[in-house]
């Protein structure tokens, strides 16, 4: 069983866009599938996904603060869902269905498009452990612990624990054993304030950045159970979406909150952090409804497509490129990253 207490920094990067030149390429290319805009295909001969490293001095194994791609083929692998607009998953669509833009821009070429249910998973379960919690506490450690046992397929998937409070607290680090994740999510007790956004900020940065290495693409998530409040970080809510995006995780929230009166802070804070990634925020109000929002995660992460593109105009600068991809039928949405971050030229 790994435990340790992890100190956060927060980095702070600032970028400018232009919401006008964005919308109005926007509004042309909605109109055109992303497929009849690229060049044509050519045969990817040493596909590589697009993944991150983390290095940087608050880092053990001396490493410094850069991100960068596995390989230097420029290519995006981009995995999302498909929602209508009763929230139910959208299966069998095809390439011609979505437009896309790389930085404002169509792709150059697109190499693959296709429907995937099972690839293997990296998620982080993230729990809230502060004081707020602590009455309706047990029954979140069972739901929990029912969701890892029906999602968790032992041969492909792995997961770890963290529970937080006042700081993150890695209880349990990669695992594909369910019964010593069982054990970690059965540790955790509640006492003390709130570090939400230290507590994604952390599990990205030290543990699913490095999952993106590999020979084969893993879909990396963080199902977060929270109501969404943060009385203790040091990083912004801005740094912890920035490094999901950096690992290229998806957030999956729960909400905590049983009051049937929303509370918007809290609320907003994890639709925020869900919408950024590439995921989606779930609202219960009710602790007997934990479970359906548990079983719609596992749904979501089941219900997949993944598209891999060649970005026009791609260069090796280190900074923020956006992705903006639209279903052309209007009645269905997309649920995918906002955008990632490029290698920096050495």
């Amino acid at each position: 069983m790994e435990s340790s207490r992890i100190s956060v920094r927060p980095m702070i990067t600032v970028f400018h866009r232009s919401p006008a030149r964005t919308i109005a390429v926007l509004a042309v290319l909605l109109a055109v599938p992303f497929g009849a805009l690229a060049k044509p295909r050519r045969h990817a001969s040493s596909r590589q996904q697009l993944s991150a490293a983390p290095q940087g001095p608050n880092v053990s194994h001396n490493t410094q603060h850069q991100y960068k791609l596995t390989t230097n083929v420029n290519e995006v692998d981009l995995v999302f869902t498909v929602t209508n607009n009763k929230g139910q998953f959208v299966k069998n669509l095809k390439e011609s269905d979505f437009a896309l833009l790389d930085n404002h821009r169509a792709p150059a070429e697109v190499y693959s498009f296709t429907q995937q249910t099972q690839l293997p998973l990296r998620l982080g379960i993230l729990v809230d452990t502060s004081n707020s919690i602590r009455e309706r506490f047990q029954f979140e450690q069972q739901a929990v612990n029912s969701f890892l046992l029906q999602i968790m397929r032992p041969s492909t998937d792995k997961a770890f624990v963290e529970g937080f409070d006042v700081t993150p607290n890695f209880i349990q680090g990669w695992t594909n054993d369910l019964s010593k994740l069982d054990n970690s999510v059965q540790q955790l007790s509640p006492g003390g304030g709130t570090a939400l956004y230290d507590a994604v900020y952390s599990a990205c940065r030290y543990k699913l950045l490095k999952a993106a290495s590999g020979p084969f693409y893993v879909r990396r998530a963080i199902v977060l159970v929270s109501d969404g409040e943060d009385d203790q970080s040091h990083a912004y809510l801005s740094d912890a979406i920035r490094e999901c995006q950096r690992a290229q995780t998806a957030i999956y929230a729960i909400s905590t909150d049983d009051d049937p009166t929303p509370d918007e802070h809290g609320d907003g804070v994890l639709k925020k952090m869900a919408e950024e990634t590439g995921g989606q925020a779930f609202f219960p109000r009710s602790l007997h409804n934990l479970p359906i929002s548990f079983s719609s995660v596992e749904d979501e992460l089941r219900s997949q497509y993944a598209l891999v593109y060649k970005p026009a105009d791609f260069r090796a600068n280190g900074e923020f490129r956006s992705i903006y991809l639209y279903c052309l039928d209007r009645r269905y949405k997309v649920h995918a990253m906002k955008g990632y971050f490029t290698p920096k030229a050495e």
